[in-house]
Order: C-alpha cells, then structure tokens, then sequence
C-alpha cells in the first residue's frame, strides 16, 4: 500500500486557499485553476479504478464549490492510489503531488 498523505495534505491546502479567497479572486482564474486539477484528478482516479470505461467529466458547480469538488478528486485518487498495481500509468503519487502544486502556483493564491 502506498502512502497518500502528501497527495491529500496538499489538496486540501490548495482548497483552503480557495474557500479563503475572495470571489472577485476566484473569478480571475483561481477557481478556474481548481477545477482543471479537480477534474485531472478524477479522470485518473477513473482510469485506474474502471480500466477501459470512459471516464465522466467532473462538472462546474461554480466557484464556491470548486474548493469542495477538489478535496473529493484528490481523495478518490488518494484511495485509488493506495492499492493501486505498481506501474500503473495513472499510478503515480509523486506526480499527482506535483500537478496540485502546479496549480496552486499558477492560481496566483
């Protein structure tokens, strides 16, 4: 099993960066870059937990609960992770750390 706390740790600051910002801040593309990663997130999750189905698009519930729909992405990616096979290709921890990283850089929060 693998260890997704840094995955889980670092979503959920990105989210409270979020749920802190102001909504003129959210609108500037903040929410925007929140979205992307939640909806990044979830598509790997998918791949890994339901092998050759398509995966669903997570959907815009506006920019007062992008913050809420991250968490969750990066949770269900953190479970999928934790048992997933070794050399899966959406199976990697590190990199899903940095994606959210990433994102919150480019957020400007």
């Amino acid at each position: 099993m693998r260890d997704t706390s840094e995955l889980t740790a670092a979503a959920e600051r990105f989210a409270d960066r979020l749920r802190a910002a102001p909504q003129s801040r959210l609108q500037r593309g903040a929410a925007t870059e929140g979205l992307a990663l939640a909806r990044e997130l979830a598509l790997r999750a998918q791949r890994l937990e339901f092998p050759g189905r398509e995966p669903v698009i997570m959907p815009d519930a506006g920019v007062f609960a992008v913050a809420d729909q991250l968490v969750v992405a990066a949770t269900d990616l953190a479970e999928t992770l934790r048992t997933a096979p070794a050399g899966s290709p959406e199976g990697d921890v590190g990199e899903a750390v940095r994606l959210v990283r990433e994102a919150e850089a480019r957020s400007g929060l």
